[in-house]
């Protein structure tokens, strides 16, 4: 349904609403950008501001809307749920604060971003322009990052691609090589891996 509406509008705002819901974020946002056909740059800059658009009205409105809503008891179990799980990928933001909430955001895992880093710094009580600020550097490291992966998805993909049947057998064999390796270092793994173990 979201998928039939984003195809009747500018693919620039499709972009930038991408990057603002909380599941995709910049996850979704710079690969749908990429597949439409955009630069990088503006992939980057698109799913960037689509991002941090959220992050203004979400500080201000987080506490006292989850406020409201936790009279209920569906949404009281919701909320706890989310400050349990989000205390427990913030031992950053507890050290470090306002740069632990950057670091937090940056990193384009589930469960972080700015959506995460608006509960984590109203969980954590960080000053308003303290959070904002953090939280936007956060989004434009996380930006960085997915950006950098997808190029490097992208030029893998077609190397791979272009490569004859042969000389992939040849990239893919260190691959691998490399997880037979790890395997015999971990023993469960390459009983796993095994042929016997695969038929039965």
């Amino acid at each position: 349904m979201i998928v039939n509406w984003l195809k009747d509008i500018p693919k620039e705002y499709a972009v930038m609403i991408v990057g603002a819901l909380p599941i995709s974020e910049l996850r979704g946002a710079i690969p749908l950008a990429l597949s439409l056909g955009m630069p990088l740059y503006k992939a980057f800059w698109l799913s960037v501001l689509g991002n941090i658009s959220i992050i203004i009205p979400a500080l201000f409105l987080f506490e006292p809307v989850s406020a409201r809503l936790r009279r209920f008891r569906l949404w009281a179990r919701f909320f706890d749920w989310l400050f349990e799980r989000t205390k427990k990928n913030s031992d950053a933001i507890q050290k470090y604060e306002a740069l632990g909430l950057a670091i937090f955001v940056a990193i384009p895992l589930p469960m972080t971003g700015a959506w995460s880093g608006v509960v984590a710094a109203s969980l954590f009580k960080i000053r308003f322009r303290y959070a904002f600020i953090a939280i936007v550097l956060g989004v434009i490291g996380a930006g960085l990052i997915v950006s950098l992966l997808c190029v490097l998805g992208i030029i893998g993909w077609k190397t791979m691609v272009w490569l004859p049947i042969s000389q992939r057998a040849m990239v893919c064999l260190p691959i691998g090589k490399a997880i037979s390796q790890r395997a015999m270092v971990w023993p469960p793994l390459a009983k796993a891996m095994s042929w016997k173990a695969l038929i039965q």
